[in-house]
């Protein structure tokens, strides 16, 4: 028997966040996976808009050097 699956709420509209800053780098670290990546859409439960803000908002981290492009984790 198939359940239908709990819809995932995103941290930004719970947080009533409606712009994300570049300068936040606690949120952004937040969707971030452990190698650098940013965490996909389906994972992050964001709409559309929201996770385009975001992956720019990591983008623009990056480039000013607040955020690393990878991790320092070496397996």
């Amino acid at each position: 028997m198939l359940r239908p699956r709990k819809k995932r709420v995103s941290r930004l509209s719970e947080n009533g966040i409606l712009y994300v800053d570049f300068r936040d780098t606690k949120l952004l670290v937040r969707y971030l996976t452990e190698q650098g990546k940013i965490v996909p859409r389906r994972t992050s439960g964001n709409n559309v808009q929201q996770q385009r803000q975001l992956a720019e908002a990591i983008k623009r981290a990056r480039h000013l050097a607040l955020l690393p492009f990878v991790s320092d984790i070496q397996r």
